[in-house]
Formats: C-alpha cells, structure tokens, sequence
C-alpha cells in the first residue's frame, strides 16, 4: 500500500513528481526484495483530486521507463481500476 499526494488546489510539477515516486519508489521496493509482479491501484485520484487522465499518464510512463531500465526484474505489472473511465484512459495508453 502506498499513499499519494494530495491536490488542495491546483496541479502541479511538484504533486507530479511525488506520484511518478510513488510508483519508482514501489517498483524499487519489488526489485530489492524479489517481488516479480506488482499491482497498483490508481494511485491519487478520487477522493485525493489528482486528474484521473494525468495520474494515468505519469502512472504508465514511470512504470514504463522503471521497466526499461531495470530489464528482466519483473514479470508483471497490472494497473488495477474501478471506475469505467478509469479503464478507458489505461487501455488507451496502453494499446
């Protein structure tokens, strides 16, 4: 479990920055200790404000970039969602 940042008023590169750590930082944490997949959430959004698009966004290029860095050091990753936008944004990014 992780929490993420809070938007109070508007977005912002730092409440950016906070949520793409978010998702490092776990990835990091599944590498050190052996963990070979891993689900998030969409970590933020609801009651914590953050734009669903844009988390989605940052959610799937952290992991992405996390991935292509550290090859071979997870089998699997899944983006796990409620709402029904919530799909249609992850599926987009990641058709």
């Amino acid at each position: 479990h992780i929490v993420g940042p809070i938007v109070y008023d508007d977005l912002n590169l730092g409440l950016e920055t906070d949520l793409r750590n978010c998702y490092i930082r776990t990835l990091d944490m599944c590498k050190d200790n052996g963990l070979r997949s891993v689900a998030f959430c969409c970590i933020s959004t609801g009651v914590f404000r953050f734009p669903n698009e844009r988390a989605a966004k940052i959610a799937v290029e952290a992991v992405n970039g996390w991935v292509d860095e550290n090859k071979g050091c997870l089998d699997k990753v899944i983006f796990n969602v409620f709402l029904e936008k919530d799909r249609r944004i992850y599926e987009g990014l990641l058709s």
